[in-house]
């Protein structure tokens, strides 16, 4: 059921590349439109800087990926979404970690990074992983697919987190979880104070699951599931950070970190 629901979003990253360049002119026109019905976030967002948060050798130096994955219990045969994939450091990781049975989505909102990611996924055969262009306030994600949803270090750059995460819900399995990766520190200075995204998360009926130091990854790592109806935007109430909200600015030629 999982991948034929995926087939929509086109197994083969090169056929999915055609068709996010199709829709981008309809993606320039949403992004200029109010996000109407969803509280702003109380707090400055952070630039998107580079499509990279480290090198990939020196990650892999810590083991960062294996130790996330682990944590997250990812294993063969899952379905994942890397949103903010950036150049792929763990897209790549993914796709063979969930092994022929398991696929892994790849989500960015930079077109270039997007068409740059598929290229290196066909450079290395691996079929289990598509691309995708989303939104900045929606991952454009298809429902009930995913056992894990991946957000490592950038959640500080989403500009309308409650519109977000609001987005996101509908596309987890019964038993899926969301993973976040960040530094513990001010949103504008790329990472965010775990109380604020316990905060944001629960605004949206998400529970925390576990919350744990993740130094190998530079900070900490959460997973959350979604507990009870997702709440109807109006409904919504955005935390206070007491820090002056700010709008993200996206460089065309970055991605996220």
């Amino acid at each position: 059921m999982i991948l034929a629901r995926l087939s929509a979003v086109a197994l083969l990253p090169l056929l999915l590349l055609a068709a996010c360049g199709d829709g981008a002119a309809g993606a320039g026109e949403e992004r200029q439109g109010p996000h109407t019905g969803f509280p702003a976030a109380d707090r400055p967002v952070a630039t998107i800087v580079s499509a990279r948060w480290s090198t990939e050798e020196a990650r892999d130096r810590l083991n960062e990926a294996a130790q996330v994955m682990d944590l997250a219990g990812i294993k063969p045969g899952m379905t994942v979404a890397d949103i903010g994939a950036g150049e792929g450091y763990y897209t790549i990781r993914l796709g063979q970690r969930v092994g022929a049975k398991g696929r892994v989505v790849a989500e960015d909102i930079v077109p270039e990074i997007i068409e740059e990611l598929g290229t290196r996924v066909v450079r290395e055969r691996l079929n289990n992983v598509s691309v995708r262009l989303g939104l900045p306030a929606d991952p454009r994600l298809p429902e009930a697919s995913f056992h894990r949803v991946l957000m490592v270090h950038m959640y500080h750059e989403i500009e309308s987190p409650y519109e977000f995460l609001w987005r996101l819900r509908p596309s987890l399995t019964p038993d899926g979880q969301v993973i976040v990766v960040d530094a513990n520190r001010r949103t504008q200075d790329h990472g965010t104070p775990p109380d604020l995204l316990k905060c944001e998360f629960a605004a949206v009926g998400y529970q925390l699951v576990s919350m744990r130091p993740m130094p190998s990854a530079g900070g900490y790592i959460a997973i959350f599931e979604a507990h009870g109806s997702r709440p109807e935007p109006g409904t919504i109430k955005a935390c206070r950070s007491g820090a002056t909200a700010a709008p993200a600015r996206v460089d065309p030629s970055k991605g996220s970190e």
